[in-house]
């Protein structure tokens, strides 16, 4: 748990959700990259919904703290280990909620934030169960570097998402370019689970991921949010 300030200086808010749900493939050209990600057998149709999986919570750090890759990847010897950055935009939701329309979806966001999916690939593509456990080691969810309430952004489905690694931008998109807008996000989410006050939608990343290394230094920027700033390190025992 820790605590993000609220851009307008109305307050704090503490991070502590039950679930963070995160959505992939919700760019159309992340699509078009799937094979240089996950491999020739990648399918790279368009989702007809949206794609969901989950991070744990021990994932969240917040803007500032280091980004650890762990050493038990050292463990597989892969011939060529990739941990990935993908940067989104994060939903915090504001009350429970079940059965959300469309129409009524913004009413139950208390803001939003930046958020760097951090993605272990190997892992990820080879565990039988899914892609949890390779996006949730410790540390692989960065959030911040505050809380935009939804009243101070002017329209969140079109602001200017931008990555980067080192200084160099690599990310670069606008939340208009969502297959799956977060009014539908929310509207699906919520006929699934119970959202909770505090749990957080990740809604997904733009084209141009690519892999981490320690010593790097990665920053997620969310017009009228800020920017999120993240150094990668290696575990050491």
């Amino acid at each position: 748990m820790f605590i993000l300030k609220k851009s307008d200086n109305s307050g704090e808010y503490r991070v502590s959700p039950e679930k963070i749900i995160c959505i992939g493939r919700n760019y159309l050209e992340h699509v078009k990259e799937g094979k240089l990600i996950h491999g020739e057998s990648e399918n790279i149709e368009v989702p007809k919904e949206p794609v969901i999986f989950p991070k744990f919570p021990n994932a969240l750090i917040p803007s500032g703290a280091d980004i650890i890759i762990p050493k038990i990847i050292d463990d597989y010897g892969f011939e060529n280990p990739r941990t990935d950055y993908e940067g989104e935009l994060a939903i915090l939701i504001g009350k429970d909620c079940k059965h959300v329309s469309e129409e009524d979806a913004y009413s139950v966001i208390e803001g939003f934030t930046c958020l760097l999916d951090v993605s272990q690939r190997n892992i990820q593509n080879g565990d039988r169960s899914g892609w949890f456990r390779g996006k949730s080691f410790d540390t692989f969810a960065p959030l911040g570097p505050v809380l935009a309430p939804i009243e101070s952004l002017k329209d969140p489905q079109n602001l200017k998402i931008e990555t980067r690694l080192n200084g160099k931008t690599v990310q670069s998109a606008n939340t208009s370019q969502m297959i799956f807008s977060i009014r539908r996000l929310i509207a699906y989410l919520s006929r699934n689970f119970t959202l909770k006050k505090g749990d957080i939608i990740a809604t997904g990343t733009p084209s141009g991921v690519g892999p981490l290394s320690p010593g790097d230094v990665v920053e997620v920027e969310i017009e009228g949010i800020g920017v999120l700033k993240n150094r990668v390190v290696k575990e050491t025992l």
